[in-house]
């Protein structure tokens, strides 16, 4: 599969930052701030490695297929897809809780 099919949207996603395609041999495409970034991809996957352990009883499915880490000024939402695990990162656009 060539790069361009691999990244095909990921770079029309509001607000990204940057974004990581990974397999477990390592980073297949990179761009923006998480470019060439092994670090975050080796973290990335060990937190989807850590997550697929859990699963529900007499469940085949994946326990997932979508993960979330949120932080203060910036989300990675990962997506995990075949063999592949793709990583975004986006502006946290959060808004503030609304008290009436």
């Amino acid at each position: 599969m060539t790069t361009a099919a691999l990244t095909a949207g990921l770079e029309r996603i509001p607000d990204q930052l940057g974004y990581l395609v990974i397999s477990e041999d390592g980073v297949l495409a990179s761009a923006g701030e998480l470019e060439n970034d092994e670090h975050t991809a080796g973290v990335m996957m060990q937190m989807v490695r850590t997550a697929s352990r859990f699963r529900l009883s007499g469940s085949a499915e994946p326990p997932f297929k979508r993960m979330s880490v949120i932080l203060e000024d910036f989300v990675y939402t990962v997506t995990v897809s075949g063999q592949k695990v793709f990583v975004v990162k986006r502006q946290n656009n959060q808004q503030e809780p609304i008290s009436v």
